[in-house]
């Protein structure tokens, strides 16, 4: 049986390897996605404490889901954003190495 620990130790997990892809990558495409698995990871911890909080009469509560709607549906229009401006970017500097990329102005 999984408990809340378990869900919150995987979370934690997959929070902080998205943070060291996010503070140890130099590769723009890679940030992007250790963003997108921050992102995930506290989905995550969302659904497992709507899972196991119980109302009173016994059945899960599922109010954290539509706050984790919410958040699938920014990081879809972060992701349409994010993705144009690198692609723009690449087109730009011909990489996408962030040492390269020094100056927002083209």
């Amino acid at each position: 049986m999984m408990t809340l620990g378990s869900y919150l130790v995987v979370s934690a997990v997959l929070f902080t390897i998205g943070f060291a892809g996010v503070l140890l990558r130099r590769n723009i495409i890679i940030i992007f996605m250790s963003l997108e698995l921050m992102l995930n990871a506290a989905n995550l911890s969302l659904v497992a404490f709507s899972r196991f909080r119980v109302s009173p009469a016994g059945l899960p509560e599922y109010h954290a889901e539509m706050l984790v709607f919410f958040v699938i549906t920014v990081a879809a229009a972060e992701v349409a954003v994010g993705l144009a401006i690198i692609v723009a970017l690449y087109r730009a500097r011909r990489t996408t190495h962030i040492d390269d990329i020094n100056q927002l102005k083209f």
